[in-house]
């Protein structure tokens, strides 16, 4: 029985990933409980792991007196001296307990902290294993579907994909195969909580990852990544080796590495743009296919206004707004696209109002335009900056700043915008009366033209169903 417990308890360990010393501490604890349990919970007991003999021996501990006076707790010297001959009075002495009358109550209350302590270790052993992983891919098999979370299957415990982290219209069965990014780990009563993603970002670094060596090495880097999960999706690269392109190493020879991340990711499409220092130019690349006419930058909102030909208006915004949110994402500026036409309408506006200031002329208007100063900017810019710009003395510039306040504070200011905004609401509402009315028109012609045409037939129709006089004479 001895070596019995000795191989149960190394079979555990190896079974179980369990330390030792662990197993040990849980079965000198269950047989302490089982021991108070049948001797009286108010008894000093210990239990110690005797390697040489393969089994827990049970000691309780009891003062060594002349005359006995509780059995429970004490111990005659002469009986005390038959087990230790150097023990002394008021001496606490070890007596050995027979564990092998514990009755049934006691094994169970035994079994039972084993089962818990064991199970307890096992937790914390999981739950150490897969908190070092927090930021891997895992893979695992769809076990069930609960309530549109899945819960997946990792071998030695169960991993959940809630619905929020499934990817819009993907769906699961029972054995599926389901790749994940470990993005949480928490311990509950119940066990370790793990929680997978497949909609954030760092999901398709580490697809990348995977299916790109050089990405993996560390040539081509992943600067940053944006997501729709299940529409598309944009990654920034940049090459620390001069002879890679990080653009064609990430696509692959015929597109097959990218196309290995989309047929994971369920068709999502992923553009994949060259990082560049200068970040008027990474945004210009991260907007692509659209082309970039212009950037003008507002450093103090953290934003740029793009301006693009009328033609590309709506594929430098995208589906649903898709391709503007996706690059604002991934180069962290606030971007406001705007058409060719509407920005020159936006120029036009800035430069009338400062040209409602008393002797400002169009060539002045021109140059504080183009230096970046509207008639707010004008009024809160500092003397010094405003004097950068060509044929601007300081003098000259306190004495615009002070004009641009007067006219702030007239009212004039708001009176010309007011103008300008019903003017441009009037052109929109005529273009509007004109479709309308050329839609109306076109409606009547087509209805009418289909009245003329369901006359004709019904005319056709009666005349090949009434019979002819030569007919009924031939028939008489």
């Amino acid at each position: 029985m001895a070596s019995e417990l000795g191989r149960v308890i190394e079979q555990v360990e190896k079974d179980k990933s369990i330390n030792k010393a662990i197993l040990i501490e849980a079965l000198e604890s269950a047989l302490v409980m089982a021991a108070k349990k049948k001797y009286g919970i108010d008894k000093e007991i210990e239990a110690h792991y005797n390697e040489e003999l393969g089994e827990i021996e049970l000691f309780q501990f009891k003062t060594v007196v002349d005359e006995i006076g509780d059995d429970a707790t004490e111990i005659i010297l002469e009986k005390a001296r038959q087990l230790d001959p150097e023990v002394s009075l008021g001496d606490s002495m070890g007596v050995k307990l027979d564990t092998s009358q514990f009755g049934r109550i006691a094994a169970q209350t035994a079994k039972q902290v084993i089962i818990q302590k064991v199970r307890d270790a096992e937790r914390d052993v999981i739950y150490n294993e897969f908190n070092i992983r927090k930021g891997e891919l895992v893979s695992g098999e769809c076990r069930r579907v609960e309530y549109g979370c899945v819960v997946v299957d990792l071998g030695k415990t169960d991993a959940i994909l809630p619905t929020r982290e499934q990817i819009p219209g993907e769906q699961f069965r029972p054995h599926d195969r389901i790749l994940g990014y470990l993005i949480d780990v928490q311990q509950t009563p119940r066990g370790p909580k793990i929680v997978l993603s497949r909609t954030c970002p760092e999901l398709l670094i580490q697809l990348f990852k995977q299916e790109v060596p050089e990405v993996n090495e560390g040539i081509v880097q992943i600067k940053s990544a944006a997501r729709e999960p299940g529409m598309r999706a944009k990654i920034a690269v940049e090459s620390t080796d001069p002879d890679v392109d990080p653009v064609g190493a990430c696509v692959g020879v015929k597109g097959s590495r990218v196309q290995n991340v989309v047929q994971e990711l369920r068709g999502e499409k992923i553009d994949i743009v060259p990082w560049d220092e200068d970040e008027t130019r990474f945004v210009c690349n991260a907007l692509a296919p659209a082309e970039v006419i212009k950037v003008r930058v507002d450093e103090d909102n953290h934003s740029m206004d793009i301006v693009v030909a009328d033609s590309q208006l709506s594929l430098a915004i995208g589906k649903r707004g898709q391709n503007v949110k996706l690059a604002s994402i991934l180069t962290g500026w606030k971007l406001d696209i705007v058409s060719e036409t509407k920005m020159s309408q936006r120029q036009d506006d800035a430069k009338n109002l400062l040209k409602q200031m008393e002797g400002m002329n169009d060539t002045l208007a021109q140059s504080l335009y183009q230096y970046g100063f509207t008639i707010e900017q004008l009024v809160s810019s500092d003397v010094a900056v405003i004097a950068t710009v060509p044929g601007f003395s300081e003098e000259k510039a306190k004495d615009w700043q002070n004009k641009a306040k007067e006219l702030l504070a007239s009212g004039k200011h708001s009176e010309t915008k007011a103008k300008q905004m019903e003017a441009n609401r009037a052109a929109q509402n005529i273009v509007g009366k004109r479709s309308k009315s050329t839609l109306d028109d076109q409606l009547r012609t087509e209805m009418k033209a289909l009245q003329e045409k369901e006359k004709t037939e019904a005319e056709s129709l009666a005349q090949a169903e009434t019979p002819s006089e030569d007919s009924t004479k031939s028939q008489e």
